[in-house]
């Protein structure tokens, strides 16, 4: 029990420790060879310890009184979910993050006849299993699909007109991930989890890419679990939006008050419109959350890969769940009251910063009242609005120039055709091959060029009668050169999306390189690729900068340094509009950004601060009420049943042992210059069965009650002693044996 025990917890802080590793450990231990069966035993009696753990946690919530099959969900994260009477109300109840990750893959073990089939999906080859993983962090494969047919096509097309990042996402479009269905079962999981870095729920990738399905699944079972006012991050939230507006969810995410957000690290790939509405740091409410945590999360787990990926689907189920459960009690509740300190920390050295910088830049841009801010983030907004699609007349006058352009293009094309015309006289005239052959080419030009002329001029002709143009537009028209200057914008712009793009490219790979447990040789491919679009995106720089030297009046040039610095790919948008020249607005200067990102960060900054006071008496009034119900129950259960009363404390230490550090880290928080909460205890709103505020009432569980004398059946009573009787003679008979033994070995010896 002890061996299995020492790996069940050494695996869990080691994930690439593995079964037949510890078992070669014991052999080498023990003295003996090893052999491969050893393995297969070992983790046959693994998992009967673990099925035995399970059952015994299941017991214990039992007895008390916490056998709800959604407790650990509505309860999984003490600063998000222990409500107090009288605290301060809060925009978003419950802040969550969630997103998909692809390295938690399985291989699909399929069966011979389908390994010559393409054209059919793969069936498995593993025979079905009875085991089943417990717990509600889960969720059904049946659960996830009641959402399939509302995983419609707008969350993976590109015209969106509702959406202003439409086109900008492909990670969700099943052609991405087709080629990995018949290699692996499981593509991946889908998960959510609290600000704090609880795990909330978990779904496997079935055979698909990050379809809209799996967080539809997760939006639905926290807003029956948690309810009104949720703000969920995800790194195509914006799409998601929408998704979820139109799906069957829709009504009742927007009765009660669902947000979708977008996370700051996927902002930077998002267009500037939409950080408007759905980046962090414009969102009222949201204080400094950055809403990555699976980022983090997920550069953890990866570890579990290679042990998962040729398990079968209830090991690695196993594996994933124990893993994050493990994750959740000895990591994150661990650093539970760390993670507050630390952003109180961070919120106050915000708030100092901001009010020394903020008065000063202010008084550069000649700006005395903060509510401008505000306005010049409307202003901005209305602005981009107008950007979003090109006027219709604008469109047509820039085709008609360019058809004219190409007019002209076809009539010297048909003058010089013209002139190629051979002059013979008399003295010069010969009626050789070569003159043929060069008069017949001649011909077949002006046939040509006749042709393109009459195509291009029977174009013009049909703009003219669609645009009711009565005379052609000529050089040193005013039409003309409006229109020729709309062209010359349009390309800057396409100059413009083609750099951003790779910029874009360039953030992620750079991102990508520094990742945790990123290997050797996928970090050597980043590597050249980083070269080859360092490359590329220079040769855009040069095209960019000629369009912008074209257009008139000439717009300013980008520098190498310009570019490979934007933190945002947002910054773009401001260089986009080809009407109106915007550089010299205030928000649209480098110092009134820079403004208005200070002032809106500190606004993020009281913000934070706000939710901390209200988690942090959370967190106290949590950690006396837990200690004071599981210690009482703990007693209540000593004289009625020791055994289950030792694992209740058992239960508790789980936790316990992290009281003392958590009681120090919030009196260090009290401590703090500006600090402005509260550690005593409050009393909280939930005191139903169970419930840590609520008086211990203990149970002792079905299973665990011994079953009553029964009347005996007649006759029953003298089989019974009968049995007795010869249970009685096999004890002399072996008593006998050995005396005899005894004597003859003595007189062996003798």
């Amino acid at each position: 029990m002890e061996a299995l025990n020492f790996y069940r917890i050494a695996r869990q802080r080691n994930p690439h420790f593995s079964i037949q590793a510890y078992v070669r450990t014991l052999c080498d231990l023990q003295g003996v060879q090893f052999y491969p069966y050893l393995s297969r035993q070992f983790s046959i009696a693994l998992d009967v310890y673990l099925q035995i753990l399970a059952n015994v946690d299941s017991l214990v919530h039992q007895a008390i009184s916490r056998s709800d099959p959604i407790w650990r969900l509505k309860h999984a994260c003490p600063a998000c979910t222990y409500t107090l009477k009288g605290e301060v109300p809060l925009k978003f109840s419950l802040l969550y993050t969630m997103d998909g990750n692809d390295s938690l893959k399985r291989v699909l073990k399929k069966l011979d006849s389908d390994n010559n089939n393409d054209n059919a999906p793969p069936r498995s080859a593993e025979l079905p299993s009875t085991q089943v993983v417990r717990g509600d962090r889960y969720l059904s494969r049946e659960y996830v699909d009641q959402f399939l047919a509302d995983s419609p096509a707008d969350m993976m097309a590109d015209e969106d007109e509702d959406n202003p990042c439409a086109g900008r996402w492909k990670n969700m479009r099943d052609e991405k991930t087709r080629k990995m269905w018949g290699v692996f079962d499981e593509s991946g999981i889908f998960m959510s989890a609290c600000r704090h870095g609880f795990s909330l729920l978990i779904a496997d990738m079935v055979q698909s890419g990050e379809q809209s399905k799996y967080p539809l699944a997760v939006v639905s079972k926290l807003l029956d679990t948690f309810g009104k006012d949720l703000g969920g991050g995800y790194d195509v939230g914006c799409r998601f939006k929408t998704t979820l507006s139109r799906s069957s969810l829709g009504r009742r995410a927007h009765d009660l008050n669902h947000t979708s957000l977008v996370g700051a690290f996927h902002g930077h790939a998002h267009r500037r419109l939409c950080q408007l509405d759905h980046l962090t740091t414009y969102v009222d409410g949201l204080g400094l959350e950055d809403l990555e945590g699976c980022e983090r999360i997920f550069s953890k787990s990866n570890a579990l890969a290679a042990s998962v990926r040729y398990a079968s689907i209830f090991h690695r189920r196993q594996a994933i769940a124990n893993y994050f459960q493990h994750n959740d009690d000895f990591e994150v509740y661990a650093n539970l009251t760390t993670f507050l300190y630390n952003n109180y920390k961070q919120a106050l050295n915000v708030l100092h910063d901001a009010h020394t910088t903020l008065p000063k830049l202010m008084a550069e841009l000649g700006v005395t009242d903060e509510n401008v801010f505000d306005a010049w983030l409307a202003e901005e907004r209305s602005y981009l609005m107008s950007l979003t699609q090109e006027p219709e007349h604008e469109t047509l006058h820039m085709e008609y120039w360019q058809r004219l352009v190409n007019l002209s293009g076809s009539r010297k094309d048909l003058d010089a055709a013209s002139m190629a015309w051979a002059v013979s006289t008399p003295r010069t005239v010969q009626f050789g091959a070569h003159d043929v052959t060069s008069t017949t080419r001649n011909e077949t030009a002006r046939r040509h060029a006749i042709e393109n002329y009459d195509k291009d001029l029977k174009v013009v002709q049909e703009l003219e009668v669609k645009l009711g143009i009565t005379r052609r537009w000529v050089p040193d028209d005013q039409e003309w050169r409006d229109a020729g200057r709309l062209v010359a914008n349009r390309k800057l712009q396409r100059a413009l999306d083609n750099l951003e793009g790779l910029v874009v490219a360039r953030i992620f790979e750079l991102s990508k390189m520094n990742r945790a447990g990123t290997g050797y040789k996928l970090r050597k491919h980043i590597g050249k690729a980083l070269q080859v679009r360092s490359a590329a995106i220079r040769t855009a720089l040069d095209r960019y900068n000629t369009a912008a030297r074209a257009v008139s009046p000439p717009r300013a040039t980008l520098s190498w340094e310009d570019v490979v610095e934007y933190a945002f790919v947002a910054d773009f948008d401001l260089l986009r509009d080809a009407r109106q020249d915007v550089s010299h607005r205030p928000w649209a200067t480098p110092t009134g950004r820079h403004t208005m990102d200070t002032y809106f960060k500190m606004r993020r900054a009281s913000e934070e601060i706000l939710r901390l006071n209200v988690e942090i008496r959370r967190m106290a009034t949590y950690l006396r009420d837990e200690e004071v119900y599981l210690t009482e129950c703990q007693r209540q259960l000593q004289s009625m049943h020791p055994a289950l009363a030792h694992q209740v404390g058992v239960y508790l230490n789980i936790r316990a042992r992290f009281t003392s550090y958590h009681l120090r880290r919030l009196h260090e928080m009290s401590a703090l210059p500006g600090f402005t909460g509260l550690i005593a205890p409050g009393e909280s709103v939930e005191e139903g069965p169970g419930a840590a505020a609520s008086a211990a009432a203990v149970c002792i569980p079905a299973k665990l009650i011994p079953v009553g004398p029964t009347m005996m059946e007649e006759g029953e009573d003298e089989v019974l002693q009968d049995l007795e009787e010869e249970e009685i003679a096999d004890a002399d008979g072996e008593e006998d044996s050995r005396v005899l033994e005894a004597i003859l070995q003595v007189a062996g010896d003798a």
